[in-house]
């Protein structure tokens, strides 16, 4: 039992390495944890629902989740090909599409769940004027 616990605290441990390797060395990485950030503020701005910080967290864990396999795959084919590849270069491309893909579709979620919720602030921001301008022609 005891050794299962250590294999399992291994494994934990070269994940963090493996993502403060991550950390240092990708600077697309801290893009999307400063677009991740942003929306997160807004969302907390906006008051989303339960389903939508679901749905919003969803999607920031799989931009950043293609973007670390991304990550992986070009290590793996610059330890592959030493030298320039079109293959190569297509392996690493296609990898870069589906990080780029992912990220398309997290923003068009991104505008699905924020559009309304931007359009609700405004209209209560409206209607709470037109209350106070009534309220105001009473006096």
């Amino acid at each position: 039992m005891i050794n299962w616990f250590k294999r399992i605290y291994r494994k934990f441990l070269n994940a963090l390495h493996g993502f403060w390797i991550i950390i240092k060395e990708e600077n697309s990485l801290w893009v999307h944890f400063f677009v991740s950030f942003v929306v997160i503020i807004f969302g907390i701005i906006f008051e989303l629902s339960i389903v939508e910080w679901a749905i919003i967290i969803t999607m920031i864990g799989l931009v950043i989740g293609f973007e670390i396999f991304n990550t992986a795959i070009e290590y793996l084919v610059d330890i592959v090909s030493f030298e320039y590849n079109v293959k190569a270069k297509k392996i690493k491309d296609v990898a870069a599409t589906a990080t780029l893909f992912i990220t398309l579709i997290a923003v068009i979620v991104g505008l699905i769940i924020f559009i309304p919720a931007i359009q609700d602030s405004f209209a209560d921001d409206s209607v709470q004027s037109m209350q106070m301008s009534y309220l105001l022609l009473i006096k």
